[in-house]
C-alpha cells in the first residue's frame, strides 16, 4: 500500500510500533464511509479498578477523543458514537449527572479542536429530556462546527431506536392523512427521510466494545446491512489501534447485501489442445 495513512499519523504513531503496523494493512479504498460505535465497558473497567463508575465514564472520554482524532485522519466521513439511551436514565441520579456533566465538560474543552480539524460535530436523539444547560453546549458546538467539512461526528444523546422507528411512522401517518395519501405508497425512502438520521448513509461497520453481543435498541433500522465487529476491549482501554483493526477485519468481509457472487463457470474441457 502507499504510505498516505503513514504521513497523515505523522508525528503521532512512532516507528516500528504496533499502530504503524496496522497502518501499513489497512486498504485505502477500502476505508468505510460511516462507522457507528456501542461505547460500552465502562463500569466494569471503573469495577475492575475499584473505583467509582463515573472514574469509567471519565476514562472514556479519553477513548473518544483518541478515535475522533483516528477517524479524521483515516478520512472517515461520518462517526456515530451510542453515549447516552433513553434507557440511561434508569440508572441513578447521581451517575446520570455526572454523565451530563462530563458532556458538557467535553463539548467546552473539544470544540476549539474539533473546528480545528474540521470536524463536524452533530447529535441524533430526543433533545427534551436533556438538560438546558447541556442542550446550551449542544448547540454552540452545532453552530461553530456548522461550516467544517471533514469528518461528522454523529453523538446519539437520549436515544433508542425503536422509538426514532414510531416517531418516523407518526410523521408519515400525519403527512398521509394531510396529502389524503394510500398507506400502500409509502416507501423506506419514506421513512428513512423521517429518521434522526435523515440525510446520512448507513453505517458500513458497527463496533461494540466489551464483548457483549447485542445491538442494544442502537441504529435498529440503519445497521441492516451493517458489519459488525465486537472487541472484547472496555470501551476506556479502547484506542486508535483497535479502530484499526476494526476497520483491516471490515476489509476481509465479502459484503453482498443479501445478494450471492455468481460461481465461477468451470471449462467444459480442460487442457484442451
Amino acid at each position: 500500500m502507499s504510505n498516505d495513512f503513514l504521513k497523515d499519523f505523522e508525528g503521532i504513531v512512532d516507528s516500528g510500533s504496533r499502530d504503524e503496523f496496522l497502518l501499513r494493512q489497512l486498504d485505502p479504498a477500502a476505508i468505510p464511509s460511516h462507522i457507528a460505535i456501542i461505547m460500552d465497558g465502562n463500569g466494569r473497567w471503573a469495577a475492575r479498578r475499584s473505583l467509582p463508575r463515573v472514574a469509567g465514564h471519565r476514562a472514556g472520554a479519553e477513548s473518544v477523543r483518541a478515535t475522533v482524532e483516528a477517524a479524521a485522519r483515516l478520512g472517515i466521513r461520518y462517526l456515530t458514537l451510542y453515549a447516552f439511551s433513553t434507557e440511561n436514565w434508569k440508572r441513578p441520579r447521581l451517575e446520570v449527572e455526572a454523565l451530563m456533566a462530563l458532556l458538557i465538560e467535553f463539548i467546552r474543552k473539544e470544540v476549539a479542536t474539533l473546528k480545528e480539524n474540521n470536524i463536524r460535530f452533530q447529535t441524533i436523539g430526543r433533545d427534551e429530556r436533556l438538560d438546558s444547560v447541556v442542550m446550551r453546549e449542544i448547540d454552540r458546538a452545532r453552530r461553530e462546527t456548522a461550516a467544517c467539512t471533514g469528518l461528522q461526528l454523529n453523538v446519539a444523546l437520549n436515544y433508542s431506536g425503536r422509538c426514532e422507528i414510531v416517531e418516523a411512522c407518526r410523521r408519515l401517518v400525519t403527512e398521509a392523512l394531510v396529502r389524503n395519501q394510500n398507506p400502500e405508497d409509502i416507501t423506506e425512502h419514506d421513512i428513512e427521510r423521517n429518521l434522526f438520521t435523515a440525510g446520512l448513509p448507513d453505517p458500513d461497520l458497527l463496533i461494540r466494545t466489551s464483548g457483549e453481543m447485542r445491538v442494544s435498541n442502537f441504529l435498529l433500522w440503519q445497521i441492516a446491512y451493517s458489519e459488525i465487529y465486537v472487541t472484547e476491549k472496555l470501551w476506556p482501554d479502547f484506542r486508535r489501534a483497535d479502530l484499526f483493526e476494526a476497520i483491516i477485519d471490515f476489509q476481509k468481509r465479502d459484503r453482498r447485501y443479501g445478494d450471492i457472487k455468481p460461481a465461477k463457470t468451470e471449462p467444459l474441457v480442460a487442457n484442451m489442445k
